[in-house]
């Protein structure tokens, strides 16, 4: 049994006690408990999802995690840590492993503490979320990006981006008790920034994805007119005109998405 399952135990045996003797445990000592089990809840998530993935790694890929895992191990810096950590995210990337990418990503903004950081490990939370199919998994990496994205508008609340990306982390999984709200979310934020091509090309993607295609096109437009270079709305306007069948008219923004992602 580990120190933390003791320790566990040690405060929760310690909180029935002081209720069955009458007494009650302050607001502050409750609180460390439910931050003892939280961590402990937490800890046993990211160890089963690490087992669940080992397995099917090959034997080169396992030996150069075993690697970056003895690599990590020996850090004695904040600096050599953050290294590793982002090897770390790099390879479960590219082990096809978002979910752990995002987590050692995450790794990286809890020692960097930037805005960057914060939102690479929000973005990597998304992909994961996006690619998920069980329940577990799509409440912890949900949950997860929101954090990352809040760490990063707290660290610069003007960036607008940082406030796209939470409203995408509802949007892919919503509460329970709101279904709606990461798209509100994005519709208030055209309404306080209607010029932000960001939010009006996320808009006309989820127009897209629902079929209101004349909708999403209003908006792409919009975008073109304020960024005719974007190469995201050249991409969507390219796609949308495809739904319309207008497939000459889709092939000169097909090329021109083209020739500005080169």
């Amino acid at each position: 049994m580990s120190k933390s399952q003791i320790l566990v135990i040690v405060l929760t045996s310690f909180l029935f006690l002081g209720l069955y003797l009458g007494g009650s445990l302050k607001p502050k000592e409750i609180k460390s408990a439910e931050k003892i089990r939280a961590v402990e809840v937490e800890s046993t998530d990211i160890n089963s999802l690490l087992m669940a993935a080992k397995p099917s790694l090959s034997a080169r890929q396992e030996a150069d995690l075993m690697a970056l895992e003895a690599k990590l191990g020996d850090s004695k810096t904040d600096l050599e840590k953050i290294a590793t950590y982002k090897e770390l995210a790099s390879a479960w990337y590219s082990f096809n492993n978002s979910t752990l990418s995002a987590y050692y990503a995450e790794e990286v903004a809890e020692l960097e503490n930037t805005e960057d950081s914060w939102s690479i490990a929000g973005t990597t939370y998304v992909i994961a979320l996006k690619s998920s199919e069980e329940e577990k998994n799509k409440k912890f990496t949900s949950k997860r990006a929101i954090k990352a994205f809040e760490n990063a508008i707290s660290l610069n609340p003007e960036n607008i981006q940082h406030k796209v990306n939470l409203a995408i982390a509802y949007k892919e999984f919503p509460p329970a008790n709101n279904p709606m709200m990461g798209v509100l979310m994005l519709l208030d934020l055209n309404k306080q920034h209607p010029e932000n091509t960001s939010v009006l090309l996320t808009i006309a993607q989820m127009g897209l994805e629902t079929n209101q295609i004349d909708k999403a096109m209003g908006r792409i437009e919009s975008a073109l007119k304020l960024e005719p270079n974007n190469a995201r709305a050249n991409c969507l306007m390219a796609e949308v005109l495809e739904k319309k069948g207008k497939f000459a008219d889709s092939q000169v923004f097909k090329d021109k998405c083209s020739a500005l992602r080169k």
